[in-house]
This record gives structure tokens, sequence and C-alpha cells, in this order.
């Protein structure tokens, strides 16, 4: 009696194509995400210094006296 034996077929290329799509988009997704979360430059903490003195003309915003 003989036996034989199958091996798997290989993938289709389209599934390939497909799952390197997926992979692309997953990895470019994480790339991103780590950018942007971890990202060191903070605008805020060196631009953002208040109201200055056109603010202060325009909303007539006066330092209170001292006696």
């Amino acid at each position: 009696m003989a036996t034989s034996t199958s091996l798997p077929a290989p993938a289709p290329a389209a599934s390939r194509a497909g799952l390197a799509k997926i992979i692309a988009e997953f990895r470019a997704f994480w790339r991103q995400f780590f950018a942007r979360a971890f990202n060191p430059y903070r605008p805020e903490l060196h631009y953002m210094r208040g109201p200055g003195p056109a603010w202060r003309a325009k909303h007539r915003v006066r330092p209170p006296r001292s006696n």
C-alpha cells in the first residue's frame, strides 16, 4: 500500500500582497503614533508667555495702583 503526503499549497500572490499591505499599514500607524505621542517639541512651553502690552492696550487692562 502506498501512502501519499501532501504539502500545504503556497499562498496565492494576492493573499501575500494583502498581508504585506496590512503589515505596512500597521507599522505606519505605530510609527506615526510614537512620533506624535513622544515628540519632545512642546511649543507651549516656549511661546505661550501670556498677554503682552498690545493685548492690554486693546482690552484696557491697567495695572492696579499701589498706594
